[in-house]
């Protein structure tokens, strides 16, 4: 579990983040146990109440569940893992679109950008 946290935002959202992403890019399998939130803690090098703080938001999203005193695991729950795929990717997408904005390029030029580097990646994982 490797997180570089910054000083912008709170610990905690920061943990719930690091949650999505490993969800969204299937890292962490539907149902699968995570740490403890001592654990989390410990491994993070955070306060256990941020650790608490990030994973009572996550139950409350619908990201992960407890049942009793039994560990908690990551949702089962299909739909909701392709949402916060979804948000992911628009998070993403926001962000490229407010950095292109100020250059003013045209869609097609982005998208062959786009499509060159997707390719460009894809050539350099085999």
């Amino acid at each position: 579990m490797n997180i570089t946290f910054n000083k912008r935002d709170p610990l905690y959202v920061q943990v719930i983040r690091y949650f999505k992403e490993q969800i969204a890019t299937g890292a962490f399998e539907p149902g699968e146990e995570i740490p403890s939130r001592r654990e989390l803690a410990s491994k993070l090098k955070i306060n256990p109440n941020t650790a608490q703080r990030a994973y009572k938001e996550m139950e409350e999203e619908g990201l992960i569940y407890t049942e009793g005193n039994n560990p908690s695991k990551v949702t089962k729950d299909i739909e909701k893992i392709a949402s916060v795929r979804q948000e992911m990717i628009m998070e993403a997408v926001d962000a490229f679109v407010h950095a292109i904005r100020p250059i003013n390029v045209s869609l097609d030029e982005v998208v062959g950008l786009i499509e060159a580097k997707l390719n460009e990646e894809q050539e350099g994982r085999k």
